[in-house]
């Protein structure tokens, strides 16, 4: 079924929160109660899609493997709920690559900017090698991950005055999340990037502490972002997903034919999301156009360039490696 922007927009009251076990519930009579984390709202496609999932796994395994979706990052921030899923308290996390760049680098690989045009590239190169190597990188870290990459969208940017050009964002105060990478993407292309917790987020572009963000739209329309600010340039700059990461000790303690329905299910549950994100996002352009967000689209030459002449992509080709940069160009065609 598909999931209708109203739907996405009606928030609901936050679940009450839970206590951090240290331990999993691993019953005795073989049946396994996990916990999987989220920092998405209730409202999200994501979090609905685990609700599917964790109901379609508890039918398909007649009982015995059990998921509770923890959303609205209830368990911690995603560092915290990362630090959970290492030790042991947290079963499964979906977590943004650009996020887990911080203890695994190469998780931004795929987010460099202005690499892929459309969904259509970032989905052959996902479900491609260039996928397979990320997953390769992160499992090297200790962590599973599953095959199936969520969809968390293309970065748009929202800012008082409009953004046509890489000249624009001279001096502009850009709040960006906590990420190498998109602070030096903003760097380079001569904004002030600067981190902000998205929860003190509205408050500080209301005041003009900062001025403009970006992140996907779906983020612009959950956040009521479009109440304070006034444009969006749809510049796509980034693009960046949701793995889908478990502890190994969970994974390993489920037979095989658990074990394989849980990670089947939850890729065939990525793949609904996946076209619900882009059905939304389409969705919520005219949806927030009707709320006074007025929305232009600029072209990537002058950002390309700019980063380009400011030693962007060679710096990233330098800090991933000629292989990785490979893997990358491979489906994005040369970047520097």
């Amino acid at each position: 079924m598909s999931i209708t922007r109203r739907r996405f927009l009606e928030g609901g009251a936050a679940l009450a929160a839970s206590s951090l076990a240290t331990s999993r519930a691993f019953a005795a009579d073989g049946t396994f109660n996990y916990k999987i984390g989220t920092n998405v709202p209730l409202s999200h496609p994501i979090y609905i899609r685990l609700q599917e999932a964790a109901e379609s796994i508890r039918s398909k395994t007649g009982g015995k493997v059990n998921f509770k979706v923890f959303p609205n990052g209830q368990l911690g921030s995603d560092t915290e709920m990362l630090s959970q899923l290492r030790s042991g308290g947290i079963d499964f996390l979906t977590l943004p690559g650009v996020v887990l760049a911080n203890m695994v680098p190469m998780a931004s690989l795929n987010s460099v900017g202005f690499a892929f045009p459309d969904y259509p590239s970032v989905w052959k190169a996902m479900d491609g090698k260039l996928g397979a190597y990320i997953r390769g990188h992160i499992s090297k870290a200790g962590l599973f991950v599953n095959d199936k990459v969520w969809d968390n969208g293309f970065r748009q940017i929202t800012s008082y005055a409009p953004v046509n050009s890489a000249a624009d964002l001279r001096n502009v105060k850009l709040r960006v999340p906590v990420s190498p990478l998109l602070l030096s993407l903003f760097k380079s292309l001569g904004a002030a990037p600067t981190p902000i917790n998205f929860n003190e987020l509205y408050s500080a572009l209301q005041t003009r502490v900062v001025d403009g963000q970006e992140n996907p739209l779906p983020i612009v329309a959950s956040g009521k972002l479009y109440e304070v600010q006034k444009h969006c340039a749809l510049t796509g700059h980034v693009w960046d997903g949701y793995w889908m990461l478990a502890n190994r000790r969970s994974v390993d303690a489920l037979n095989p034919a658990q074990r394989a329905s849980v990670l089947d299910l939850l890729n065939q549950a990525a793949m609904a999301q996946r076209a619900d994100s882009e059905k939304l996002a389409e969705s919520l352009k005219s949806e927030l156009s009707g709320k006074g967000l007025a929305f232009n689209t600029p072209s990537h030459d002058s950002f390309r360039s700019a980063l380009s002449k400011t030693g962007f992509y060679k710096t990233w080709q330098d800090k991933f490696g000629a292989e990785a940069w490979a893997q990358l160009e491979a489906y994005t065609g040369k970047l520097a």
